[in-house]
């Protein structure tokens, strides 16, 4: 029986079979029904003290229960509903019955009611708030629905998928779209988005791409194929126009030659791209396999052991207090010649084990050449996880370009990347939004790099190892920051039983407690780095900190245990002679090292008797390694204490202090 019954009188039954919601989908519901009232009445059953328990309709009635909270309807509001009778069992197949027994929109239908609330005169602002949706999702199934008219049928028939019509929509020449869409109807080899993208936006192709040098300019002719040539062109730079048949001959060479280079490597399989990199829909489902690199030979292992012993002696040497500066200047020159034949000898390609060659594969992409080349990295269908391991490799401070090398060892790099990571990492973890921003640019911007680039952050999730394993900076205030920050986050979801039943409890948090989580996710991905032009450096690490106005000086300062003790005399002058000139050098000049490295800590901790100018410059200096956004030209001496940021950098250098 229909019947209308006050909002006040109607509670959630406790049978109701939906248990889980999506917050983003009840937010649309409840601006629908405040933009049109409740359209499909609610399924209740008669409960004690005058009151209706809804057996299927709980998310109308808790949209319906949060309009009348915001007083957009009183609670008097008279609610449509069919009430039933019957035992709990049929109760509840009527509540299953009509939360199962839904179908999910098609794009294509979606798109074309759009376009006709458009066409009424509805703006796009309008239908996004009445359906509770983005702008820029309601933009996105109007260009559906303005797609070819053969490519949105194909859509609406579930001939192709909402990636491949987003792929047509490309560009906005329905005509193109139109004759890409044919051309590829009688394909024999797999049609991807990305080959769709690619012949939407190359109405011709170059002699000089990549495909076209796969395929050479006879076998595409003898095909069939058609070229046309302006007066001044030659084969590099003439049109080839039928890019659907050049497609399928470079698929099919790509094919050939991933079949023979899986039988050379054992491998299960090798799967071809025409693209010049692994795309993220190409490896979706995959897990990466360990692989270590091809081991040295015995001659090889010998030339390695005395590259070590040589690059040790040549270290001693910046070490040495009493060194010379012609000394130093010549081992700074061993040790990069060491470096570059060490890295020659370590850089190899991974070496799969045997018993795991039967179900592995990779991937075999279309350099820029023309050439089919193999990514040295093994995936498998299994769930098998593996985090990449970076290579510790020496680097060059990046200060004044007419400076010399600094002479740090291996060892004090590394561990000075580690602290200046952290201090990027507490700062990104208490700026959700920027954090938000760099994930989503990590992740859509890793579809198009190359993937022999080096990477900035581990956005795929797990943490960044650092290059020293053990290491910890004891008593550095960016360390501590970050352990009390951990301790802030809400855990209380870890205790669900299953993933799904933690997901819930965790999407349950309030939007303050996720924000947390979001900055600890990507910060903790966080790549060891320095301020340097060398294999260390990170350009994007110096420009999220730039944007964070991060005050190095405030988060780490440089004693003889972490800096002065590890350098040669000669570096501790240089510091000294940036802050207070050559009166302060020749105040320390004659000092022994020890004693050096202990005034060092002293004057760069501001606990020594000087001038007010000299101390302010002495408490902001650190090593041009260690700054962040500072141009590589900047001599060390042009450094200037600027005042701290009246942002959410002013509360972490409170807590720093």
């Amino acid at each position: 029986m229909i019947q209308s019954i006050p909002l006040k009188k109607l509670v959630p039954s406790p049978r109701n079979v939906r248990k889980v919601s999506d917050a983003t989908a009840d937010a649309q519901l409840k601006a629908d029904i405040a933009a049109r009232g409740l359209l499909q009445n609610l399924v209740v059953r008669k409960a004690t003290r005058g009151k209706f328990e809804v057996e299927a309709g709980g998310r109308r009635l808790a949209a319906l229960h949060s309009l009348a909270e915001d007083a957009a309807i009183p609670t008097t509001h008279e609610v449509t509903c069919l009430v039933i009778e019957g035992d709990e069992c049929e109760v509840r197949e009527a509540s299953l019955a009509e939360n199962f027994q839904r179908l999910a929109m098609n794009p294509a239908d979606e798109a074309q009611a759009f376009a006709a609330i458009i066409e009424a005169g509805a703006t796009t602002e309008d239908v996004a708030r009445r359906f509770g949706l983005t702008v820029r999702f309601v933009e996105g199934r109007l260009r559906l629905a303005s797609l070819a008219p053969c490519v949105f049928e194909a859509l609406v028939e579930g001939a192709i998928t909402l990636d491949m019509a987003k792929a047509y929509g490309a560009v906005s020449d329905t005509e193109r779209q139109a004759h890409v869409f044919a051309e590829l109807q009688d394909a024999w080899y797999q049609v991807t988005p990305d080959t769709i993208r690619r012949m939407v936006l190359d109405a011709t192709v170059r002699g000089s791409d990549p495909r076209a040098i796969l395929v050479g300019r006879e076998a595409y002719l003898q095909a069939g194929g058609r070229i046309e040539r302006e007066l001044f062109d030659d084969d590099a730079s003439e049109s080839w126009v039928d890019i659907a048949l050049l497609e399928g001959l470079a698929q099919k060479k790509m094919e050939e030659a991933a079949s023979v280079k899986a039988r050379e490597l054992g491998l299960a399989w090798v799967r071809p791209t025409l693209g010049a990199y692994v795309c993220h829909d190409l490896i979706e489902g995959l897990s990466r396999l360990s692989a270590e690199p091809a081991p040295l030979n015995e001659a090889e292992a010998e030339e390695l052991s005395i590259l070590e012993a040589d690059y040790d002696r040549e270290a001693a040497v910046l070490e040495d207090e009493d060194s010379s500066e012609e000394e130093v200047a010549r081992a700074e020159e061993q040790l990069a010649r060491i470096d570059r034949a060490m890295r020659a000898l370590n850089d190899r390609p991974p070496v799969l084990a045997e018993d795991l060659k039967e179900e592995a594969g990779a991937f075999l992409v279309l350099s820029r050449g023309g050439e089919p080349t193999l990514v040295p990295q093994y995936y498998t269908a299994s769930e098998v996880a593996q985090s990449d391991e970076g290579i510790i490799e020496a680097v060059e401070d990046g200060g004044d370009a007419s400076s010399k090398p600094a002479t740090y060892s291996q060892r004090l790099l590394d561990e000075l990347a580690m602290q200046r990571r952290d201090v990027l990492a507490v700062h990104l973890a208490n700026d959700p939004g920027l954090a938000l921003d760099v994930m989503i640019f990590t992740l859509a911007d890793a579809d198009g790099h190359d993937w022999r680039a080096k990477k900035a952050l581990t956005i795929s999730g797990p943490a960044a190892s650092g290059p020293v394993s053990g290491f910890e900076a004891k008593d550095a205030p960016a360390s501590a920051a970050l352990a009390e920050f951990t301790g802030s986050l809400d855990e209380s979801w870890r205790a669900g039983a299953s993933e799904v039943e933690r997901f819930v409890a965790f999407r349950g948090l309030p939007d303050e407690a996720r924000s947390l989580w979001l900055g600890f996710v990507v910060a903790r991905t966080l790549i060891a780095s320095l301020n340097t032009d060398g294999e260390r450096g990170r350009p994007l690490h110096d420009a999220l900190g730039s944007l964070l106005e991060i005050e190095m000086a405030h988060w780490w300062r440089p004693t003889a245990a972490n800096f002065f003790d590890r350098v040669p005399k000669a570096r501790i002058l240089e510091a000294f002679d940036a802050v207070g000139g050559p009166e302060l050098v020749s105040r320390y000049a004659g000092s022994k090292k020890a004693d050096l490295a202990s005034a060092a800590e002293r004057i760069f901790s501001g606990e020594f008797i000087g001038e007010a100018d000299v101390k302010a410059q002495a408490l902001a200096w650190v090593p041009a390694v260690m700054r962040f956004g500072t141009l590589k030209g900047e001599a060390a001496e042009n450094e200037e204490t600027s005042g701290q940021p009246e942002d959410a950098s002013d509360q972490l250098t409170e807590k720093a202090a």
